[in-house]
């Protein structure tokens, strides 16, 4: 059986605008940043590059690294991304067809 994995994720702008959130299906919840498919603070600042993730096994372990993070200041955490993403890459730049993100903004 396939353990479930659970995810805390933060998503940039190309002003480096962040949003930080939490899925269990971090495939699909990125598409849908990149498609804005719900509207609310990523849509609207086009929070759509995906700079970092973190896994866990379980669901409150990830939303309580989600509240903490976005307890924490905003240099507190462009450190934590430039630790591991220096260049802000988008990490899921290579999930998604060009076909599948026909639309997309960000």
């Amino acid at each position: 059986m396939d353990e479930r994995c659970y995810y805390t994720y933060i998503v940039a702008s190309r002003s480096l605008t962040l949003y930080i959130g939490m899925t269990g299906n971090l495939h699909k919840r990125i598409f849908e940043h990149k498609l804005k498919l719900h509207e609310g603070f990523s849509a609207t600042y086009n929070c759509s590059r995906l700079v970092l993730f973190e896994r866990y096994t379980h669901p409150g372990s990830a939303i309580a690294r989600e509240k903490q993070l976005k307890g924490w200041t905003r240099a507190k955490k462009i450190a934590l991304i430039k630790k591991s993403n220096p260049t802000w890459l988008d990490l899921s730049e290579a999930w998604y067809t060009p076909e599948q993100l026909v639309g997309a903004q960000g």
